[in-house]
């Protein structure tokens, strides 16, 4: 059994549809999960309780923890330590490998290139819970309390992300012949990641005894590309005449940054 915390998020969905190469056996767990596979079971439960945590993971081989929270300081400050203190605990008791599908909060601003290796160094307050989460969860492995590997990801774009940056101010203002809006300079290099090749990505890992006890960048691309690029991309694939680019000013950021990285729900 492979079982999904998080169902029905983008990337619990792009992961299922690709395990079934690994196994026939798929559990789909949440508030109110839905089938991916015909085959899929389906199970009712909180994260935020241990009981009905450890109930979901129970039989399971490989547990994915792809589970978003609402994009909020005080939620993600009060509910991902419960989160992942509930999946770590449930995996220990019943030997579950566990994968852990994060993002790059905790490595902060980066003066050069990150890499897997790249020091815990966040400038958010979110930053700073996605790093002690993830330092929880390294802290276990280490110890050989648990078997793990964790899966980070860039910034999203593709089918059913529709929360994602470049969908609301890139994709949709060009179809409505608006000029594309973008976070940031859109002079500089931006690394996004593709959800389709996310979900595939972390399936192999989670299926790949080697991967494990390791971190891994699921960036899917090594093109340099930077905004103005992406713009034009677009703009040639939707056939859509290119406008300047609007450049969001800072009082903006803050309401795309909601936008920008949510991974899953549950």
């Amino acid at each position: 059994m492979q079982t999904i915390l998080g169902a029905n998020g983008v990337i619990g969905k792009e992961v299922s549809a690709h395990l079934p190469r690994f196994t026939n056996q798929i559990r789909q767990v949440g508030r109110n999960p839905q089938k991916v596979n015909a085959s899929d079971e389906l199970v009712r439960a909180d994260l935020l309780n241990y009981q009905q945590t450890e109930a979901a993971v129970k039989g399971s081989v490989v547990v994915y923890l792809v589970a978003g929270l609402k994009y909020d300081t005080k939620v993600w400050q009060r509910d991902w330590t419960i989160v992942m203190r509930n999946t770590i605990e449930a995996c220990k008791k019943h030997g579950s490998k566990l994968v852990f599908f994060d993002n790059v909060y905790p490595y902060g601003y980066v003066n050069g290139v990150m890499t897997e290796n790249t020091p815990f160094n966040p400038t958010s307050k979110k930053g700073e819970v996605r790093a002690k989460i993830a330092t929880m969860l390294l802290d276990e492995t280490q110890a050989g309390n648990i078997t793990s590997l964790i899966v980070r990801a860039a910034d999203f774009y593709g089918p059913g992300a529709l929360l994602s940056m470049t969908h609301a101010s890139v994709n949709e203002r060009l179809k409505a012949g608006k000029a594309a809006q973008w976070l940031g300079d859109p002079k500089k290099i931006h690394t996004f990641t593709y959800t389709p090749d996310a979900g595939k990505t972390t399936a192999i890992l989670g299926n790949s005894q080697a991967a494990y006890n390791q971190t891994w960048h699921a960036l899917t691309s090594t093109d340099k590309i930077t905004g103005e690029d992406y713009v034009r991309m677009a703009s040639e694939i939707l056939n859509k005449p290119g406008k300047k680019i609007q450049v969001l000013p800072k009082w903006g950021c803050a309401c795309w940054a909601c936008l920008f990285r949510c991974s899953a729900s549950w």
